[in-house]
């Protein structure tokens, strides 16, 4: 065990600490570190900056010697800390369920102005669209948009019990477990017209995009950490959003709103699939902070 304790400072411990992670090759060695020591003390950032030349706790040396190994290793630091902000709140997260991105923030601000412009009494807390988040895994998006407005109805879906379990936890844990209903099963299936659940009014899902044959090519990170029933797409990627536009027919009504995220490339095979599926008055791309088109949402 290398020792960091003594004399050594907050300040100290955390430049150790980067400089290991990056020696492992991870690439925001500093940022991961940060997050680490934040974890372990139980300190915010403005807290960890006020207490930067503080001595760092001996009896803490094992514990931080073992966040350390684990990110070495390659473990995300999401995991390894078990939690992950989006759109301003704390997510537990675990290895059952993908960690949020935070292009998937953009997706949320999307949905939330298209909801608005198309159900304006819902801003106030009035009636709201039905909302259904298929392959929800840790509920981000679930849980943003129904804590944002509180008058959506929002149902929550996963082919994982095990990540329906992390999004319970997240509804519980942010307010809103008695407004999202769960549920567990493969894509549309369990909302077709001869089951007994309410119309979908929006439409969202950030289902596996990554094609089979690129999963082992991912970074490590994502390869060996993260759940591969999130990730692999099929062949091309596109598999789910084939059988998902496929399915909208079948739904009692069709959606006045479908939202997708994809990856890179799959916006306009996407798009096609979706005018294929039902007439709409417009099919538009948001684009990421890499300059990708990264969600496809049609409104009619």
């Amino acid at each position: 065990m290398n020792s960091v304790s003594g004399h050594k400072t907050l300040q100290e411990v955390w430049r150790l600490g980067a400089e290991r992670l990056s020696q492992a090759g991870v690439e925001e060695a500093a940022a991961d570190a940060e997050l680490l020591l934040l974890h372990l003390l139980g300190k915010s950032k403005a807290e960890l900056l006020r207490d930067w030349r503080e001595p760092f706790a001996a009896e803490l040396e094992g514990a931080w010697e073992a966040l350390l190994r684990r990110r070495e290793a390659g473990e995300p630091v999401q995991y390894v800390t078990g939690e992950q902000y989006f759109y301003g709140r704390r997510f537990a997260v675990s290895p059952a369920v993908l960690v949020p991105r935070p292009e998937t923030e953009l997706l949320a601000e999307a949905l939330l102005a298209a909801g608005d412009r198309l159900w304006p009494d819902s801003v106030d807390g009035g009636g709201g669209p039905t909302v259904l988040d298929v392959g929800t895994g840790s509920g981000a998006l679930a849980v943003t948009l129904a804590a944002e407005r509180p008058g959506w109805r929002v149902t929550a879906s996963d082919l994982s019990p095990d990540a329906l379990d992390v999004a319970r936890g997240n509804a519980a844990a942010h307010g809103v477990d008695g407004r999202i209903w769960f549920v567990q099963g493969d894509l549309l299936k369990p909302f077709l017209a001869e089951t007994e659940v309410e119309p979908i009014d929006i439409l969202v899902s950030n289902p596996p995009y990554i094609p089979s044959g690129d999963v082992l090519g991912l970074q490590r990170e994502v390869r060996e950490f993260e759940p591969h029933l999130a990730l692999d797409g099929g062949t091309d990627g596109l598999d789910p959003y084939r059988r998902m536009t496929a399915d909208l027919r079948k739904l009692q009504k069709m959606p006045r709103v479908v939202a997708f995220e994809v990856g890179a490339g799959q916006a306009d095979d996407v798009a096609e699939l979706l005018r294929a599926a039902a007439d709409w008055d417009d099919v538009g791309f948001v684009i990421d902070y890499a300059g990708i088109k990264r969600h496809v949402i049609a409104i009619r």
